[in-house]
């Protein structure tokens, strides 16, 4: 897909072999009041965007020994980079699955460094048509790695392309039509296919099947968080203490993506309510301000535990009334919310509906009912 400029985007049609690099649209005279307001509107922001995008990249470790966390499939995986290194061969072909923010992305870019190879890095939704993968894997070089994210929603054509491609390095392409229609295929360099997915169980057997590697990735411990978050203020040039550090990493619910994210609020905020240095107060200060507790839980997921609890008595409720007590769609409820408090031991689900626990009780500041009963019967 080629990407145009915005000073070539903004040529009139029929304007080839002219330049209009120096014709000024006409402007309109400004009032004072307002000439500052749309003085900043108009400055350049395009290069603000690329430090933006420079600094994110910096907060992903470039080798295995910056990357923090997932020790044994580190292990795995150098194992594997030692053996193909000295075979010279490419990487067998890894599909990593689990929760979004864990490195997925971060990990297979890891891998070409340590292998000195390229990496192409897409999506599945960017591939709809068969000549979208077929482009990738043909300027693929000896042994590159070619990511792929949400690798469950290939389309299924995409998917068929794939199979001779990543067993025999070879891709079929049928050309023609009906009766004059012939297959020629394409040789291929060795390459490394990494899939990434949160949802594993949505690929086909015959495409996860072709995978020599198959690794979860799980959630960081507070610990582990908190090294991320202290290495992610070094690189921000952001001042924090380690009380505070282990204060972002235990509501970053075991991500560093949010542990990376509350930090850079919390930045904010010690930028414009205190000196800059984040302390462990001024933590606790700024994720209060932006209604995070210290379980991780936002306004929503209490509100969630909230409703069950003061509407439904804590359950079996289905997941409907919920969402129709709640304000909130149904399968955002299921797919955004549920999994952190299921994990965490706050949330339920039986045949009968969703049941929140003693502990989202006591959370909550509520006496779970088993509790209210031994006071009554101890009070008699």
């Amino acid at each position: 897909m080629a990407i145009v400029s915005s000073q070539e985007s903004s040529k009139p049609e029929g304007s080839k072999g002219q330049s209009h690099s120096q014709t000024a649209p006409v402007a309109r005279p400004l009032s004072q009041a307002n000439s500052q307001e749309v003085a900043s509107l108009l400055q350049p922001v395009a290069v603000d965007e690329e430090r933006l995008e420079k600094s994110d990249d910096k907060l992903r470790p470039q080798r295995f020994h910056d990357y923090i966390g997932q020790r044994e499939l580190k292990e795995v995986l150098n194992i594997a980079i030692q053996a193909t290194k000295s075979r010279q061969e490419a990487l067998d072909h890894l599909l990593l699955y689990g929760p979004p923010g864990l490195g997925k992305t971060t990990i297979s870019l890891i891998l070409a460094a340590e292998l000195g190879v390229n990496c192409k890095v897409t999506s599945a939704p960017a591939l709809e048509r068969p000549r979208d993968i077929v482009g990738l894997l043909v300027n693929l070089q000896p042994r590159d790695i070619l990511f792929i994210d949400e690798i469950h929603r290939l389309s299924r054509m995409t998917e068929e392309l794939l199979y001779p491609a990543m067993e025999d390095f070879r891709l079929d392409i049928t050309i023609g039509k009906g009766q004059s229609a012939r297959i020629r295929s394409l040789a291929l360099q060795p390459f490394t296919l990494v899939g990434a997915t949160t949802r594993v169980g949505a690929l086909t057997s015959p495409l996860r099947d072709r995978f020599g590697f198959v690794q979860r990735l799980r959630f960081y411990e507070p610990e582990e968080l908190g090294r991320i978050v202290w290495r992610t203020a070094e690189i921000l040039k952001t001042q924090i203490t380690q009380e505070a550090a282990e204060e972002v990493a235990r509501r970053a619910r075991g991500t560093p993506r949010i542990a990376n994210r509350l930090l850079k609020r919390v930045r904010d905020y010690a930028e414009v309510k205190a000196r800059g240095e984040i302390t462990q107060r001024i933590a606790k200060e700024a994720l209060e301000l932006f209604n995070v507790d210290p379980c991780g839980l936002d306004w929503t997921d209490r509100r969630l535990l909230t409703v069950m609890i003061e509407h439904y008595n804590g359950g079996p409720v289905g997941l409907d009334a919920i969402a129709a007590a709640t304000g909130e769609d149904a399968q955002t409820i299921e797919e955004v919310y549920e999994p952190y408090l299921m994990q965490i031991g706050y949330l339920n689900r039986t045949p009968r509906g969703r049941v929140a626990t003693p502990a989202a009780w006591r959370h909550l500041g509520y006496q779970p009912p088993d509790e209210q009963l031994g006071l009554l019967v101890d009070s008699t």
